[in-house]
């Protein structure tokens, strides 16, 4: 009797051009990415250990090394920034998300008009930041602006040391509401129904069947909206430097707001760059602590 022995395939040596096909397509966003993402990041840090002119032309190594972050890391003002930024992003982010899922929430119940009203809460996505901030000062201007005609008020909105950074916040959130609002409308039509008949059968009410039904149920929705709009709230700038360049003092001065300063009014390229690096690690910090904070996420 013979035996049918299967048949070895012959394996041929080195790469074909079948086995580099693959990586063709995904050579236009590699290149993009390594011009405008990779190597920005490395000059960056080569610019923050390195001493330069008024040009940002590399002169020479800091000595010592790291010396331009020993000078960073003992200036009140880049402490004080931070400071800023961190209770103008904890402003942004709660503002943000909560709007957005309510927003989400309200327009994804059933009632007439509902079509025309998630398109008006989608619309602040259509609308460059450049555009909010200048509409916004007109709005928030103490004299002419429309908020002050209506609380009948004469409050200085964007030159009070305790008023400017809320008011930008506040826009800023306007701004956010449309993104949230899409990602969590998405995140509302995966939620199974049946969990909601289950609810009405016990009794809940509103508030319960989305306090304990649908916020567990979009958690993971909420845990990208929140690393998101972290990322993007430390990442301020347009609405800052059109609204309040910074003031009344340095009560507006965001950590990025600084960086500008620093290396396109200063001309302190080094230095700028430094503060560049030193964004990067604290946005590296918190997204790893948001992400140690995931086990809490429902999937």
């Amino acid at each position: 009797m013979t035996t049918n022995l299967p048949q070895q395939t012959v394996k041929k040596k080195g790469l074909t051009f079948h086995d580099i096909t693959p990586y063709f397509y995904i050579l236009p966003s590699l290149a993009l990415f390594i011009l405008f993402v990779f190597y920005p990041f490395v000059k960056t840090i080569i610019l923050s250990l390195s001493v330069t002119d008024n040009s940002g032309n590399i002169l020479s190594w800091a000595n010592p090394l790291f010396s331009n972050f020993a000078t960073a890391l003992t200036d009140s003002s880049m402490w004080f920034a931070i400071g800023v930024t961190f209770k103008y992003a904890i402003m942004v982010v709660v503002g943000s998300i909560v709007m957005g899922t309510l927003t989400a929430i309200l327009a994804n119940e059933a009632f007439r008009g509902r079509a025309f009203v998630r398109a008006v809460y989608a619309m602040p996505m259509a609308i460059s930041s450049a555009c909010i901030a200048v509409i916004a000062t007109f709005i928030f201007n103490p004299t002419m602006g429309i908020l002050n005609q209506i609380l009948g008020t004469n409050f200085r909105w964007l030159r009070d040391m305790k008023l400017a950074l809320p008011s930008i916040a506040m826009v800023t959130v306007w701004m956010n509401i449309g993104m949230n609002y899409l990602f969590v409308i998405a995140a509302l039509q995966s939620v199974d129904v049946s969990l909601y008949e289950a609810g009405s059968i016990e009794g809940v009410n509103f508030f319960q069947k989305h306090w304990y039904i649908t916020l567990p149920s979009i958690s993971p929705t909420l845990f990208f909206l929140l690393v998101i709009n972290v990322i993007n709230s430390f990442q301020a700038y347009a609405q800052i430097r059109l609204m309040t360049d910074g003031g009344p003092g340095r009560y507006t001065t965001t950590l990025v707001f600084s960086i500008y300063t620093e290396t396109f009014e200063y001309m302190r390229y080094a230095s700028g760059a430094t503060r560049s690096v030193i964004l990067f690690v604290i946005l590296f910090i918190l997204t790893a602590i948001q992400f140690k904070a995931e086990k809490k996420v429902t999937y």
